[in-house]
């Protein structure tokens, strides 16, 4: 069994409104005041502080006068909350995250709500202390026979209400496929193929680009504090909503969109292999770090790495640091240097004609399969960093 997520709409009443908004603000507040204690506690005892602790905390602040109103909502997001402090503490010293930061209002916000907290009963989802159930927009049906383990309300800063149901499906892996594929990301072209298709980077944030600086420059003239700046906030949010909307609902062949374009790699191909990039390091050179934010090359490694293992493929990542742009497909040869303005070159060696993504994608295909098949290592033997053959697989007889 697998566990995934269905996300919807929903339209809330202003009954249903003014209770989420008040479950979300306490969810904030008690968030924040453990991150306030546990900071606190370490720096003034050097001690640590878990979620027992903070639960505890929490019984004693639904007790205080000033915080009665905690009492008003269901308890269960406010212990989630806390919950959730205690993971990114746990990514923070695991090192797998920045120390964690305080929940801000205008972020909009999430409660969770566990299966005492909800019933879902003939497709309606009535959550703690609502008389009714939430009008979902129900945009596509959820499996047969399966219920909801978690409900997730979120508010976006847009103001959209959203709501996501957390179930538990089976997943049957897709048949096999003799073909394999090598993906070479880009700016220009979004992706390029080892077959030779390309798909052109739609560019949303550069469309939007006008729009968003006029709004912001709006709103930086507003008086903080006052309801014309929240106005020009909600503005400067929903410019944002409209590119993001875009980002991943835009159509590169006419009917493939970027959900169903990485599907539709996994469905016809067996094995899938990129590059593993460093975008944390790439955008650290300001004149293309907004092209490559923009490209969202994790986001379609991402949404590439979870459906492989849904559906029975392979996705290899192939170590940053090949030259796969400077290699000749056909003969080997590596060229010294491949400024990024040469889109077509002639290799000096077979005198073969190479499309620079093109070239760049077959060979990452074939690194590949190299390291699939044999685990041998793709790394240039020139390159000097620490991880040297860090995506190398132990050696298999071949």
């Amino acid at each position: 069994m697998t566990q995934k997520a269905f996300k919807y709409r929903f339209y809330p009443t202003p009954e249903q409104e003014q209770l989420l908004r008040k479950t979300l603000g306490c969810t904030r507040l008690v968030y924040n005041r453990a991150l306030v204690a546990r900071t606190q506690c370490w720096y003034s005892r050097q001690e640590r502080i878990g979620y027992k602790q903070t639960s505890a905390m929490l019984t004693d602040w639904k007790k205080e006068p000033e915080l009665a109103f905690l009492n008003e909502v269901s308890c269960v997001p406010l212990q989630q909350g806390l919950r959730h402090l205690q993971q990114a503490f746990s990514n923070f010293f695991a090192g797998r995250a920045k120390y964690p930061n305080f929940k801000k209002k205008r972020n909009g916000g999430s409660a969770e709500f566990t299966k005492s907290a909800f019933r879902y009963k003939d497709g309606n989802v009535s959550l703690a202390k609502c008389s009714e159930p939430l009008p979902i927009r129900w945009s596509r049906k959820l499996p047969n026979g399966v219920i909801p383990s978690t409900v997730t309300v979120s508010l976006t800063p847009s103001g959209r209400w959203h709501v996501s149901l957390l179930v538990d499906v089976e997943i049957k892996p897709l048949p096999k496929k003799a073909k394999n594929v090598g993906i070479d990301l880009g700016i220009t072209n979004l992706i390029t193929t080892s077959d030779g298709d390309k798909i052109a980077n739609p560019k949303t944030f550069k469309a939007k680009y006008q729009r968003l600086r006029k709004a912001q420059k709006a709103l930086s003239r507003k008086q903080k504090g006052s309801c014309n700046r929240e106005k020009a906030r909600l503005n400067v949010a929903r410019i944002h909503a409209q590119i993001v909307d875009a980002r991943t609902d835009f159509l590169p062949f006419g009917t493939l969109r970027e959900q169903k374009l990485t599907t539709q790699l996994i469905r016809d191909n067996q094995v899938i292999v990129v590059e593993d990039l460093a975008v944390k390091n790439m955008v650290k050179n300001h004149k293309l770090a907004n092209a490559i934010s923009d490209a969202s090359w994790s986001e379609m490694v991402r949404q590439l790495k979870y459906k492989s293992e849904w559906y029975g493929r392979e996705l290899v990542k192939i170590d940053r640091w090949f030259p796969s742009s400077k290699r000749c497909s056909h003969c080997g040869h590596i060229v010294e240097k491949m400024p990024l303005n040469i889109r077509q070159w002639e290799c000096p060696e077979c005198s073969a004609e190479h499309d620079r993504d093109i070239n760049a994608s077959v060979n990452i295909l074939a690194a590949g399969l190299a390291v699939s098949v044999c685990g041998a290592t793709v790394r240039p033997e020139q390159s000097k960093s620490a991880r040297a053959g860090a995506m190398k697989q132990k050696p298999k007889l071949c």
